[in-house]
């Protein structure tokens, strides 16, 4: 579907959760409801990969362009709220590569697979966790999450949800293709959770997509740079 995507990351002072968690209720409609917008998320974080360790200080919006749309209509007032409750703000432009899966019954990073940037790709994952398979997903997803720390090639990670338990993601940002393609598939962890995803049927539904990093501006400490 969409050609242009962006993520936002911002990070709150603690004594503005409670504004920002506000905002999330407030912003999520109102995001949708934008004529530029195909698509859009506002996600909580995590500090590493575990659903055990929210970060409610930093929050994330993701976000589908249509085409010839202009990202500064509408939006803007979003942005601006959030940027008086921030500390620190990072923005990734992304363009869509390959996509796999649905989210929320839709397919939204489907496009042109534009292939431009600087080299640095973007990997965000997302799934909604079968409740009666969920410990079993995250007994096997551990050795991974602790993996991908030191992956080399890995830029930043941080994980993300729509809600505490059950829909699950994370992003990553690689320096490039060949270090995402190396932990993806070469890493023994991983390839054991790939092989057996099919009989244990954790998932109701899963996506994987992969971008190219078209920009980066802001503060990029706020998405835990290594």
């Amino acid at each position: 579907m969409s050609t242009r995507v962006s993520l936002h990351v911002w990070r709150v002072p603690r004594a503005r959760v409670p504004a920002a968690l506000w905002r999330v209720a407030r912003d999520r409609r109102a995001l949708r409801r934008l004529p530029s917008v195909e698509f859009a998320k506002i996600l909580g974080t995590g500090r590493g990969m575990s659903p055990l360790r929210p970060d409610p200080t930093r929050w994330a919006t993701l976000i589908c362009w249509r085409d010839g749309a202009d990202p500064a209509l509408g939006f803007g007032r979003v942005a601006k709220a959030w940027r008086r409750l921030a500390s620190a703000e990072c923005a990734l432009d992304l363009s869509p590569l390959t996509s796999r899966g649905t989210w929320s019954g839709r397919a939204p990073f489907d496009g042109d697979r534009l292939a431009h940037g600087d080299g640095r790709v973007v990997a965000i994952t997302r799934a909604r966790l079968r409740p009666s398979r969920a410990a079993g997903f995250w007994r096997a997803i551990r050795p991974v999450a602790g993996g991908l720390a030191g992956a080399p090639g890995l830029i930043a990670a941080f994980g993300v949800g729509e809600a505490p338990v059950g829909w699950q993601g994370t992003v990553s940002v690689w320096r490039d293709a060949a270090a995402l393609t190396d932990f993806a598939y070469r890493g023994a962890a991983h390839r054991d959770v790939i092989t057996r995803t099919p009989a244990e049927r954790w998932y109701a539904e899963e996506l994987f997509a992969r971008f190219a990093l078209v920009d980066i501006r802001g503060d990029q400490s706020v998405l835990g740079v290594e």
